[in-house]
């Protein structure tokens, strides 16, 4: 079921984009991906602000991720679509075969960066552990690649790499000392995994009302190496966020 989401997601958004033109759909394309990462970026500061602010009881608490991030997505899509066509009012002519082409190219990578986007949101969604088909491990389109964990993947190497700062903070990327003899990797990103703990919590809790005391329900506690987390703030200790140490750009 969520593949069958996933392609009719891709098509549509493919569909509409490739009428902008290629001048159109590649300023989409670029459009949707900055702001991909800035709402991956923001989304838990947002959140934690809008728990402590607004409501932090019952089911609320693991409702506000997913509004957090999928609300900066859709407000930087539109407010930076408006920029652009401010800035770009008319179309770019070009030859004919370009045209075509690079509409379509582009209009494909922006359907397939806004499906990425989108199931990686649903990771922080209050659903069961799996729903629909979804599962945290697999490869949720059609078993042949997993957009999800692509998403991250290049949001913790925008953080890490292009947007790199002195300190070091980087999403979803705390650093652990052990060494394995397998892997050269010293940050272990755990964003999926994290997100279907709570998940399975919520489920076992009944919807999250009857988790509403204190402590973590049981998820993994913020670890040292994420203390420079800015979504640390302003929710306490009863927060049952697990923190992907976002602000990382």
């Amino acid at each position: 079921m969520i593949d069958l989401a996933l392609l009719i997601v891709i098509g549509l958004v493919t569909w509409c984009v490739a009428a902008e033109g290629a001048w159109g759909a590649g300023t989409t394309f670029l459009i949707v991906v900055f702001s991909g990462l800035l709402a991956m970026n923001f989304f838990e500061p947002v959140a934690g602000a809008l728990e402590s602010g607004v409501a932090a009881t019952g089911e609320w608490r693991y409702r506000w991720d997913i509004i957090a991030l999928v609300g900066l997505f859709t407000a930087l899509v539109f407010g930076l679509r408006m920029l652009a066509e401010q800035i770009s009012p008319r179309y770019i002519t070009c030859n004919r075969l370009m045209f075509d082409a690079g509409r379509w190219v582009f209009a494909a990578f922006t359907g397939y960066a806004t499906a990425a986007f989108l199931l990686a949101a649903l990771h922080t969604a209050p659903l069961p552990r799996e729903f629909m088909g979804f599962q945290p491990e697999r490869k949720n389109l059609f078993g042949l690649v997993a957009p999800d964990r692509q998403w991250l993947g290049f949001t913790q190497y925008a953080s890490e790499k292009i947007f790199r700062q002195p300190a070091d903070r980087v999403f979803d990327g705390p650093k652990f000392e052990f060494e394995v003899a397998e892997y050269e990797l010293k940050r272990w990103p755990s964003f999926p995994i994290r997100y279907a703990s709570r998940r399975e919590e919520l489920g076992r809790s009944g919807g999250g009302a009857a988790a509403g005391g204190s402590g973590d329900g049981g998820l993994k506690p913020r670890s040292s190496s994420d203390s420079g987390d800015s979504s640390s703030s302003g929710s306490g200790g009863n927060r049952r966020r697990p923190s992907s140490n976002s602000a990382g750009f």
